[in-house]
C-alpha cells in the first residue's frame, strides 16, 4: 500500500507536486500570520503560554494553557503576571504579592510568588530584590485545562515531535486533490 503511493507519488507531474508544497506553505504561513495577529491584538510577544510547573497550584496545574495580553493599567497584589528573568528563556507564572511605586522613575517594583510555593521568588530575580514592569510579558486573563500536556510532551520527548512533523509532511504529500 505505502510503495504504491510512492509509486504514484513519483509518476505525479510536477504541478501537482508543486501544488503540495504550497498548500504546505500556506497551511505553516496562516498559523504564523494568527499567531503573530494575537501578538499585536493582545500587546504581547507571547499570547499564549504553557504552565510548565505546580507552584501555582491550585489556581493553575501543570499542563494549563494560558492566555495572556499586556496590562494597560499599574498590576495589584493579587495579579497574575508572566515575566522573564534576564538570561532565562523560559517565562515564570506567580502571583504579585507586593508592590512598590517608584516615585522618581514612575516605575512598579514588583514582588511575585507562587501561590505552591513557601517563599517569594527574589531568589528567582538572580540579584534584584524586586522585578521590574519592563520584565513583564504579560497578565492572565484566561486559561484552557489540561490542553498545553501535548506541548510538554512535544519538549520532554523531541523524537515524538519529529514523528508527528514526518507524519504531517507525508499526509500533505500523499492527499489527493
Amino acid at each position: 500500500m505505502f510503495s504504491n503511493e510512492i509509486a504514484a507519488l513519483t509518476k505525479a507531474p510536477i504541478r501537482s507536486l508543486l501544488i503540495q508544497v504550497l498548500n504546505f506553505v500556506t497551511v505553516i504561513s496562516t498559523a504564523l500570520a494568527m499567531w503573530k495577529g494575537l501578538a499585536v491584538w493582545t500587546n504581547t510577544e507571547s499570547p499564549v503560554v504553557v504552565v510548565l510547573s505546580g507552584s501555582m497550584e491550585p489556581a493553575f496545574y501543570r499542563g494549563d494553557l494560558l492566555f495572556l495580553s499586556m496590562p494597560d493599567k499599574p498590576l495589584r497584589v493579587g495579579d497574575i503576571p508572566v515575566y522573564k528573568i534576564p538570561g532565562m528563556d523560559i517565562p515564570i507564572v506567580h502571583r504579585v504579592i507586593e508592590i512598590h511605586d517608584e516615585i522618581s522613575t514612575g516605575d512598579q517594583l514588583i514582588l511575585t510568588k507562587g501561590d505552591n510555593n513557601d517563599s517569594d521568588d527574589i531568589s528567582l530575580y538572580q540579584g534584584p530584590r524586586w522585578m521590574k514592569k519592563k520584565n513583564i510579558i504579560g497578565q492572565v486573563k484566561g486559561y484552557m485545562p489540561y490542553v498545553g500536556y501535548v506541548t510538554i510532551a512535544l519538549n520532554d520527548y523531541p523524537k515524538l515531535k519529529y514523528a508527528l512533523l514526518g507524519l504531517m509532511g507525508l499526509s500533505l504529500l500523499f492527499q489527493k486533490e
